[in-house]
């Protein structure tokens, strides 16, 4: 059984989103989306529309998500990685080379974003 693992903080659901969940979870037999928690998100001085356990309860609904686990610090992917025995990190391509330190644990996935369509631009259309 070959195991993903994606974070993000996953704030008003698109096409994009679920691009890249149906793109990672195609890698492997069991996708786990580390989920950044409010307070997370507070300190890197980001904001979310909708609270942790709601965008907890949207993934939860997504067919090709497992399992959502909480995202509370920068540091703890390592530690994701072994507790859940993870055969690759994945991440959109707008993070290439920012986990290539990973590669010592897993093999580390960098997919490309679907154009035309971010979280930014949602936040800003609706400013």
């Amino acid at each position: 059984m070959k195991t993903i693992i994606t974070y993000g903080t996953y704030d008003v659901l698109h096409i994009g989103h679920i691009n890249l969940l149906q793109r990672a979870r195609a890698l492997g037999d069991k996708l786990i989306v580390a989920l950044s928690t409010d307070e997370f998100n507070l300190g890197k001085h980001k904001s979310a529309l909708l609270t942790y356990e709601n965008r907890k309860a949207v993934l939860e609904a997504i067919r090709y998500v497992d399992l959502v686990i909480p995202e509370e610090n920068w540091e703890q992917k390592i530690t994701d990685i072994q507790k859940y025995n993870i055969d690759a990190f994945v991440m959109g391509d707008d993070w290439e080379g920012k986990f290539d330190f990973l590669e010592a644990y897993c093999s580390v996935i960098y997919l490309p974003r679907t154009d035309g369509i971010s979280s930014t631009m949602i936040r800003n259309d609706l400013k």
